[in-house]
């Protein structure tokens, strides 16, 4: 079921979250203290706009790396269920290996991560400047599986140099639009 980001509200303080990496390590806002701001991505292994962005995605992130911006997956998805097997953490493992990812890869088993940033789909994106405040929101590009784009990055890359050159944020804020967070049965937020 295709979904758009929620929209947070610019300016919304990021939430506190403690995810386990796939490397074993805990990951905190405050383990990305002392870089220009934080990008939050909310991705899983399986699904298409991910799979379809994924190339770009870690070249945007290498590239906010390099800038000292902060980069941070987070898998969602209740890998409960066997239809989401291919989201749990042992392939996540695989992927990240497979793939290269240069970023943190990590999991929020109980979804409160994800409620707590208002996430909705997969891809979805939430940067904050070093004050924790909410800078961006959405789209990464406008590529989508067959509309024929080249996955750029291009939207998140305008933000996070808006944030590096002390700009106000960028105007024109696009959703994200995906698969939906796979939510534990009963448990969808109130926003789904």
């Amino acid at each position: 079921m295709e979904k758009l980001s929620t929209m947070l509200p610019l300016g919304t303080h990021m939430p506190d979250f403690n995810l386990k990496g796939i490397d074993g390590e805990t990951y905190s806002k405050e383990t990305f203290s002392g870089t220009k701001g934080l990008l939050v991505m909310f991705i899983c292994n399986h699904c298409p706009v991910v799979q379809h962005v994924n190339e770009g995605l870690i070249k945007m992130a290498n590239e906010l790396i390099s800038k000292n911006i902060g980069v941070l997956a987070v898998n969602s998805n209740d890998t409960t269920q066997e239809k989401y097997a291919e989201d749990r953490f042992d392939k996540m493992i695989e992927y990240s290996d497979r793939l290269g990812y240069t970023f943190p890869y990590t999991i929020d088993p109980d979804q409160t991560v994800a409620r707590s940033f208002t996430a909705q789909c997969t891809p979805d994106f939430f940067m904050f400047d070093e004050n924790n405040n909410l800078v961006y929101r959405g789209q990464m590009d406008s590529s989508r599986p067959g509309n024929g784009l080249p996955v750029t990055g291009e939207d998140i890359i305008k933000a996070a140099n808006a944030l590096i050159n002390g700009d106000p944020p960028v105007e024109n804020q696009m959703p994200s639009a995906g698969c939906n967070i796979k939510w534990i049965p009963g448990q969808e937020p109130d926003y789904f």
